[in-house]
């Protein structure tokens, strides 16, 4: 299962068409523990989600995207030990294989 935070509609619709098992969630923390996910994906756009990252990093691997300008947002996310960060274009191009890519 794939955990997700995106409260933006058609991102989730996007997603949830190339991963029939996405789990989207309300809040960031709920990423945090949740049983059976195998990877989360977080939209950095939204508050709150840099100050869980690194708890949501630590137990599962995690792909971000986000605006290609935010440049510092796109750094904390690396910092905070994403397997992927991602701007929003090229995450989206690349979907399905991101969400399909295992390690």
């Amino acid at each position: 299962m794939i955990g997700v935070y995106t409260p933006d509609l058609m991102d989730r619709s996007k997603i949830a068409s190339a991963a029939s098992d996405a789990h989207f969630v309300t809040k960031p923390e709920a990423l945090v523990g949740l049983a059976g996910i195998g990877l989360a994906v977080v939209d950095l756009r939204q508050p709150g989600v840099l100050d869980v990252l690194a708890e949501i990093a630590a137990s599962v691997p995690v792909i971000a995207y986000g605006s290609h300008v935010d440049r510092e947002r796109l750094a904390a996310a690396e910092a905070a030990g994403c397997r992927a960060v991602l701007p929003r274009s090229a995450f989206f191009s690349r979907l399905e294989e991101l969400l399909t890519a295992t390690d």
